[in-house]
C-alpha cells in the first residue's frame, strides 16, 4: 500500500507539471472536430426539388491527415517483442448528397499511406503495436502492399421528421458499446440499419441492427463477434483477416459461434430532469451474450464551478452455455471460478471538477471476479471513467484509479487554439490469473494546437510502467503525432 500511494504522489506531481485538457475542439466552416476525435458537421447540404438538384447541391468534405507512432520498449523479448515505428498519410473525401424527398446519402473514401522510413519491415509486422491501424497485417502478410484504401462511409439517410433519422449501409454508430474510435486513419464502420429518433422531449433514442463490423486496419468488413485463430501451416495470421481487434474474445472462435453473428443495439438517453444525464443500454449478439448498462451523471453547480458525479454499471450476460473455457479474453482459463461462463458485471464511478477551461477528474473502476468483458466494438466499456490510451483494462477481478486534469489555454485567452491534457492511472490487475497483464502504473499526455481555422496538431506520449510477471516486464513509453487539415 505505501508502494502504491508513493506511486499515485508521484503520478499526481508529474501531471500537475506537465498537464493541466478540458479536450479542446477545431471548429472550421464546414466541420468541428471533437477532442473523441468524432467530426461533427456544422454545414450539410439543404433539401432540394429534383434529384439532379440532390447531386449538384451535395457537399464535398475533405480532410489531409497524418499520424506517425513509435513504440518503445524498456525490454525487448526475441520474438515476443520489438520497438516498433509506423506512419499513416492520407485521409478522407466525403460526399453528401442533398435530401430529395427525405433521402440522402453519403459516401466516403479514405487512404492510409505508409512512407518506407518510418514503418516495419513487411517480416516484422507481427511487432505493430498502435501503429498497425494505419495499414492491413493480412494484406501485407499475403503478399499485397502496405497502405490501403477503403470505402469507408457508403449509406442511404432518411429523414423520418426533423429530429429522427434511419440510415442503412456502411457507418459510424456512437453508443456506449460502438465507437468509431477515429484516432488513427480510418474509423472503425459498421454493415447495418440504424435509427436515431430525438422527437421525445429531451429524450435521444439509438437503435441497431450491425450484421458486420470493419476495423481501422481491414480493408473489407468481418463478423462482429468471431474469432479466426491461426494457422500454424500457413506464413502469414488468419486471424487478421477476421474480427482481430485488441479486445476480442479468442475462445469464440469461428468454429464454435459462426460467422454470421449480428450485433443489436438500443440505446435511451434522457435529460428531463435539470443537470441529470441518465443513459440505458443494451446489447446482444443473439445466442451468444448481451450487455445492459446503466449510466447517470449529475451538474452540482458550487459557485463558478460544477462537481459532476457520475457512474456506470455494466452487466454482461452469458447466452451461451459453453462446454469450453470463455471466461478469459485471451484463452487462460487460470485462476477463474467459472471459466465456462461469460456472466460478469463492471462498476465504474468518477467525479469530475468543472470550471472555466479547468477539468479535473477522480475515476474509479472494478471489475467483478467472474469473466472478462467481451468488447470488440470499439466502445470501451471503462472509457471516460478510467481508461488511459491503448489499455484494456476490463480483465475479471481488475481494479483502476484515474486522475485527469486539462486545461484549455485557447479558452480561458491565454495561449490560441492550445489544450494540455494528462491523465494518471493505476491498474491493479489480478496476479493469480495468469492470461491478464500485470500491474502497472500509466502516465499520458496529450498536447493539441489548432493552426490557423483549419488544422491542428496533436502530439501524444504514453508512459507504462509495469510489474514483472512470469519473469518479464512489459513496460513501455510511446509517441504519437498527428496532424489534421479540413478543406
Amino acid at each position: 500500500m505505501k508502494s502504491r500511494m508513493i506511486k499515485l504522489a508521484t503520478g499526481t506531481a508529474a501531471l500537475l507539471l506537465l498537464s493541466t485538457g478540458a479536450n479542446a475542439t477545431l471548429n472550421t466552416d464546414k466541420v468541428t472536430l471533437k477532442g473523441n476525435m468524432v467530426v461533427k458537421y456544422n454545414k450539410v447540404p439543404q433539401p432540394v426539388d429534383t434529384l439532379t438538384e440532390a447531386f449538384s447541391e451535395g457537399m464535398f468534405y475533405g480532410r489531409f491527415r497524418t499520424n506517425f507512432f513509435y513504440w518503445d520498449w524498456k525490454t525487448e523479448y526475441d520474438g515476443k517483442t520489438k520497438d516498433n515505428k509506423n506512419n499513416g498519410v492520407g485521409g478522407s473525401l466525403i460526399y453528401k448528397t442533398a435530401p430529395f424527398k427525405n433521402i440522402s446519402a453519403t459516401v466516403g473514401m479514405y487512404t492510409s499511406q505508409n512512407l518506407d522510413f518510418f514503418r516495419m519491415d513487411k517480416e516484422d509486422i507481427k511487432y505493430a503495436k498502435s501503429g498497425k491501424d494505419t495499414f492491413s497485417r493480412y494484406n501485407v502478410a499475403t503478399g499485397g502492399h502496405y497502405g490501403m484504401t477503403v470505402l469507408a462511409q457508403a449509406y442511404l439517410q432518411y429523414d423520418v421528421t426533423k429530429k429522427s433519422k434511419v440510415v442503412l449501409g456502411r457507418q459510424m454508430f456512437e453508443t456506449v458499446f460502438t465507437k468509431s474510435n477515429d484516432t488513427k486513419m480510418i474509423p472503425n464502420t459498421f454493415d447495418g440499419a440504424t435509427a436515431t429518433i430525438k422527437d421525445l422531449p429531451k429524450t435521444t433514442i439509438k437503435l441497431g441492427y450491425l450484421a458486420k463490423q470493419k476495423l481501422r486496419d481491414h480493408t473489407t468488413s468481418h463478423d462482429v463477434l468471431a474469432y479466426t485463430p491461426d494457422d500454424p501451416t500457413t506464413s502469414y495470421n488468419d486471424s487478421w483477416d477476421g474480427n482481430d481487434d485488441s479486445a476480442i474474445n479468442k475462445n469464440l472462435t469461428v468454429d464454435r459461434i459462426g460467422d454470421d453473428n449480428k450485433l443489436l443495439v438500443a440505446s435511451i438517453t434522457n435529460k428531463s430532469i435539470k443537470n441529470l444525464k441518465a443513459n440505458v443500454s443494451y446489447a446482444a449478439v443473439p445466442g451468444v451474450l448481451s450487455n445492459l448498462v446503466l449510466e447517470a451523471h449529475y451538474a452540482i453547480p458550487v459557485g463558478s464551478m460544477k462537481i459532476v458525479p457520475g457512474v456506470r454499471y455494466m452487466m454482461q450476460f452469458d447466452d451461451l452455455g459453453a462446454n469450453y473455457g470463455v471466461a478469459n479474453l485471451k484463452g487462460n482459463q487460470d485462476g477463474y471460478t467459472d471459466p465456462n461462463s461469460l456472466d460478469t458485471d463492471l462498476l465504474c464511478a468518477r467525479v469530475d471538477f468543472k470550471q472555466g477551461a479547468f477539468l479535473g477528474r477522480l475515476g474509479y473502476s472494478k471489475v467483478a471476479d467472474k469473466a472478462d468483458i467481451v468488447a470488440p466494438w470499439r466502445g470501451f466499456p471503462t472509457g471516460g471513467f478510467t481508461r488511459a490510451m491503448a489499455q484494456y483494462n476490463w480483465y475479471a477481478n481488475t481494479k483502476t484509479y484515474m486522475l485527469r486534469l486539462g486545461y484549455d489555454f485557447g479558452k480561458a485567452n491565454i495561449l490560441p487554439g492550445f489544450s494540455i491534457m494528462g491523465r494518471y492511472a493505476i491498474q491493479d490487475f489480478d496476479e493469480n490469473k495468469a492470461g491478464v497483464a500485470a500491474d502497472s502504473n500509466v502516465i499520458h499526455i496529450d498536447l493539441r494546437q489548432n493552426i490557423a481555422k483549419n488544422s491542428e496538431l496533436k502530439f501524444r506520449f504514453g508512459s507504462v510502467s509495469a510489474d514483472e510477471k512470469a519473469g518479464k516486464d512489459y513496460s513501455y513509453n510511446e509517441y504519437r503525432l498527428e496532424y489534421n487539415y479540413f478543406f
